[in-house]
């Protein structure tokens, strides 16, 4: 029986360092990430794919901006929901290229929008702090503060930049879909970007909420709800590290779960970083994952098989 993996990918599966953005770069870059994809499907793996959005949603955000005086501006629920479509369009042609350039159709991709549950009461929504959007000069944040209620800190001396909350994920809506779709064959792209946060009513009903959910949280929510035997997080670094930059750095290869906690609680790993990755390996491994990985995108397959990358095991 073959293993089920949830994949998420870093943003330099989409977008390098560097560069502009353009839809040629970025197509390009998802087909070289399809090709890593293929090699799992080859060795008999069902993956499931989530990946970042950070700067493909600024860039919509960005254009809603220039636009608004043309055309109304849609709400971030709406972009992530845009953000999604069109990087599932680019991996659901890159991996159906690679299968058709092997000859072999093994599988069938497919993009699921999806919407990830989170609760409005989350202390999240109380102390914005995720980063959107485009930067403004203090006089138009301030306006913008005191004309819609948003909230926008100083970045870093480039200038002010709005900040939503980052909810914790509970659900994700979209799930029994998905796994529907997994256990016909297709290579399913979910919950891109952290998934689209909507909040339950009353009724019952859903509705989007102005918020970020971390990507890295939401793909450990995918893989529990999915019933995934590995959560596999791609990046740009090899292995988790520990004493980060200083004379004792040291890489960690197969680790316990309890002392991956350990050391979170030492504080080796950044919140805007490693945190949120190891944060989504110990909840997939404390939740009955039978194993939980953190490894370089082009090394995706031997991190898969237990060779590379950071190993995390109960």
């Amino acid at each position: 029986m073959s293993k089920r993996v949830v994949v998420a990918l870093g943003g330099n599966a989409i977008l390098q360092r560097g560069q502009r953005g353009t839809a040629a770069e970025q197509m390009e870059n998802v087909r070289m990430t399809a090709e890593q994809v293929v090699r799992m499907i080859d060795a008999g793996y069902e993956v499931i794919l989530t990946h970042g959005n950070g700067p493909q949603v600024g860039t919509i955000l960005i254009q809603n901006e220039l636009g608004a005086r043309q055309v109304p501006a849609m709400p971030m629920d709406v972009c992530g929901a845009e953000s999604q479509g069109f990087i599932g369009y680019l991996f659901c042609q890159a991996l159906a290229n690679c299968f058709l350039s092997r000859g072999v159709l093994k599988s069938s991709p497919v993009c699921v929008v999806t919407q990830v549950e989170v609760d409005a009461e989350d202390p999240a929504f109380l102390n914005p702090t995720k980063p959107v959007g485009p930067f403004f000069t203090e006089d138009e944040a301030r306006r913008r503060m005191g004309e819609r209620n948003e909230t926008w800190i100083e970045d870093a001396g480039r200038g002010w930049r709005r900040v939503v909350p980052s909810p914790d994920p509970k659900q994700i809506v979209e799930k029994e879909a998905v796994t529907a779709l997994v256990e016909k064959g297709y290579v399913v792209i979910a919950s891109g970007g952290g998934g689209i946060p909507v909040v339950k009513g009353k009724d019952g009903g859903l509705s989007g909420i102005e918020a970020v959910i971390d990507k890295d949280l939401a793909a450990e929510r995918l893989a529990h709800d999915v019933n995934a035997d590995i959560l596999l997080i791609l990046t740009d670094v090899p292995n988790v590290l520990i004493n980060y930059r200083q004379s004792s750095e040291k890489a960690l290869g197969q680790v316990k779960s309890g002392d991956l906690e350990k050391f979170r609680e030492e504080g080796h790993f950044r919140a805007g970083s490693m945190g949120p990755k190891v944060e989504a390996t110990l909840r997939f491994v404390k939740n009955g994952g039978s194993r939980a990985v953190i490894a370089r995108l082009d090394e995706a397959l031997e991190a898969l098989e237990g060779t590379r990358g950071t190993q995390v095991v109960r």
